[in-house]
């Protein structure tokens, strides 16, 4: 019988080969694949914390510059990954990098602020990794990220909608499969844009639930008042907490 973490592993390289071929128009001048350059400690996550069932699922949009762009883990801050979640795994050069948005993998110096806000909330409410994979699961909707020539970075929701008609195609199917895979009843959208995924692919599911917390982006004025707080009242109010 095929495991649930081998069933994700599987699920993220239907995904990472459905998304190889792809093309974009200015002004996205270069497209990384963590899935592909980071893949060793992307699986090493799914296999870690992708077993059994889950309570929760928490989507968010796609990786950050200095998270899941060095990690291959979702808001992969380095120092969450390394030392609370425990995975350190090789990664490899992106292909064509930009000279400003360099793959350094685990050595990155940067700290990823959405990932050190979202894996610290969760090892402040929950204490060891161990314990909230335990019930709860992240993932992105779209692995890949896009920069402009300047090296900013540009989300997937400002991409034009006919390039994105086949990610999200792709996309779609992978979250399909995670969410069927892990079967949760909570599915938990990381800011607007993931919560809309959540219920174009999963809204007529039975018996699932679908709220949103606050991004904790630092563009977001909101996330950088009290974005922990913030996300506990959602939490809680839920039953979550």
């Amino acid at each position: 019988m095929v495991s649930t973490a081998d069933a994700l592993i599987a699920a993220a390289d239907t995904l990472r080969t459905a998304l190889r071929p792809l093309l974009f128009s200015l002004p996205v001048t270069h497209v990384y694949n963590p899935l592909d350059y980071a893949w060793a400690p992307h699986t090493a996550y799914l296999r870690k914390f992708g077993m059994g069932k889950k309570k929760g699922l928490f989507l968010g949009m796609n990786p950050g510059p200095f998270g899941m762009a060095q990690t291959g883990v979702p808001f992969g801050e380095v120092a969450a990954v390394r030392d609370w979640m425990g995975i350190e795994a090789p990664v490899q050069s992106a292909p064509g990098e930009h000279p400003k948005r360099r793959i350094e993998g685990f050595a990155c110096p940067r700290s990823e602020v959405s990932g050190r806000r979202l894996w610290g909330w969760a090892a402040a409410e929950f204490g060891t990794a161990g314990q909230f994979f335990n019930d709860y699961f992240v993932v992105n909707y779209c692995p890949l990220i896009f920069l402009e020539e300047t090296g900013r970075n540009r989300t997937p929701d400002k991409i034009p909608a006919s390039e994105m008609a086949v990610v999200e195609a792709a996309c779609d199917d992978h979250l399909k499969r995670v969410i069927e895979v892990l079967d949760p009843v909570w599915l938990i959208g990381v800011g607007g844009f993931a919560e809309t995924r959540l219920r174009e692919v999963a809204g007529d599911r039975p018996e699932t639930r679908i709220i949103r917390i606050l991004h904790p982006s630092p563009a977001s004025p909101a996330a950088n008042r009290d974005w922990a707080g913030a996300v506990n009242q959602t939490m809680r109010a839920a039953g979550l907490l």
